[in-house]
């Protein structure tokens, strides 16, 4: 295969991609002629397991803490199970991200730790995954059309078993709200006379961090889908829509009403430290997807997180939840391993996902039957932000080219925060350099 630079890797270290492996998907200012593209491979008309096997390899981006316990609780109880053992390599999130396409196309492990979305199109695409319709025969009733819809790549085989996702909104800390007297905005407006009162009161009033490039893309996003609604951010993001039209100079000018309510040391600033902030009481209230609640070790100040949807600004967007799913899935490699596929199908189970989410409670799980009993209210509050969601994007990131939303999206929203302006005619084109070459 030609190129082993991956076409999600940054051109200089700026900073890391998503959240815990994700976590979904730094980078900097590249040169067109610097972003490489995968060599088109051929891949299998569908998986042909070998022989039983007693071992698989599982390669993890989930390196947090919680989530690498809660992974760790998966693969024990499945060789509990199975009798099979589980190998887990775990390599910090934002390298395992930044590096996907050269571990895909080197010695990757048999199954790993992914997203739903283009990000795992992409690679289906390019042959490098190997396809689990045998797995999903069996697993197909525990998830929604949703789900599998997600779960399903360009060939119309399956890939993905999806473990978790999670709403992404404004988090604070209900006794501190309480105290100053705060209420949750339901517009736009509302949400800036808020933002106006808790700066008067001495107070950040919106947590922000963007050091690893792609948080603002949550904030981009939400404005995105409030003003221009859900088809609109599907459809920029596959460049059926231009960037060099008013819609987009739209988001970016009411973007402008919040820049001066952010934490103006964003940029320097990683998710986590923005979550301590949070926890502090020096920030009012923080965007970002629920896994912020994994750094509230303090189960007092986890039970007084709360939150609430992105307000209101045209009404058409108002039916739209940012909710990425997170994975597994094989590599090439790992589809003539029976074990891996075994291992999916566990992951795609309630047994499998009770696993996980009884270590960590910050995601909601996918599969039908998932235990619920200990849902806090928080969960629950997550859980049906999901479910009474009409659209669920999974994030410009994931939902987008990965060179673009990379390469050219992380430092035009990074120059944003810091100065105010973006050149949409620019971000167009290299839009069409990068789609045009695919």
């Amino acid at each position: 295969m030609a190129a082993n630079l991956d076409p999600f890797q940054s051109a200089h270290n700026a900073g890391p991609g998503r959240r815990t492996i994700l976590k979904t998907l730094g980078i900097g200012a590249a040169g067109l002629a610097g972003i490489p593209l995968l060599a088109a491979c051929t891949g299998g008309s569908g998986p042909a397991p070998g022989a039983s096997s007693n071992s698989l390899t599982f390669g993890s981006g989930s390196s947090d803490d919680v989530p690498k316990a809660a992974y760790k609780a998966v693969t024990d109880a499945f060789t509990k199970k199975s009798g099979i053992t589980v190998a887990t390599n775990v390599v910090p999130h934002n390298d395992f991200q930044n590096k996907i396409n050269s571990y895909l196309q080197g010695s990757p492990d048999d199954a790993f730790t992914w997203f739903a979305g283009y990000r795992m199109q992409y690679y289906a695409g390019k042959g490098l995954l190997a396809p689990v319709d045998d797995v999903w025969a069996t697993i197909g009733s525990n998830f929604s059309d949703a789900m599998k819809k997600a779960s399903t790549g360009p060939d119309g085989k399956m890939y993905l078993v999806p473990n978790y996702n999670y709403p992404w909104g404004f988090f604070y800390r209900k006794s501190f709200w309480a105290e100053k007297g705060y209420a949750v905005p339901k517009t736009f407006d509302e949400l800036k006379t808020l933002a106006t009162k808790m700066k008067s009161d001495g107070i950040i009033p919106i947590g922000f961090a963007d050091k690893d490039g792609w948080p603002a893309m949550g904030t981009f996003d939400y404005i995105n889908m409030r003003l221009n609604g859900y088809q609109f951010h599907v459809d920029l993001t596959a460049h059926k829509e231009s960037w060099d039209q008013k819609k987009v100079s739209d988001v970016f000018d009411t973007w402008k009403a919040l820049l001066p309510f952010q934490d103006p040391n964003a940029l320097g600033q990683t998710w986590q430290d923005a979550a301590k902030a949070l926890e502090a009481k020096k920030t009012g209230m923080y965007l970002l997807g629920s896994f912020v609640t994994q750094q509230f070790t303090d189960p007092a100040v986890l039970a007084d997180i709360d939150f609430f949807p992105f307000p209101e600004i045209a009404v058409e967007g108002t039916d739209a939840v940012e909710a990425p799913i997170d994975g597994l899935l094989l590599s090439k490699k790992g589809g003539d391993n029976k074990a891996a596929h075994d291992f999916l199908a566990f992951m795609g189970s309630a047994e499998g996902q009770n696993a996980y989410s009884a270590v960590d409670g910050s995601n909601i799980a996918t599969v039908k039957g998932a235990d619920t009993s200990k849902f806090t209210p928080l969960n629950k509050k997550c859980a049906d932000t999901i479910a009474n969601a009409k659209y669920i994007s999974q994030f410009l990131d994931r939902d987008a080219l990965p060179a673009m939303a990379n390469n050219v999206m992380i430092p035009a929203l990074q120059s944003f925060i810091k100065d105010g302006t973006v050149d949409v005619k620019n971000l167009e084109a290299q839009a069409k350099t990068l789609y045009a070459a695919q």
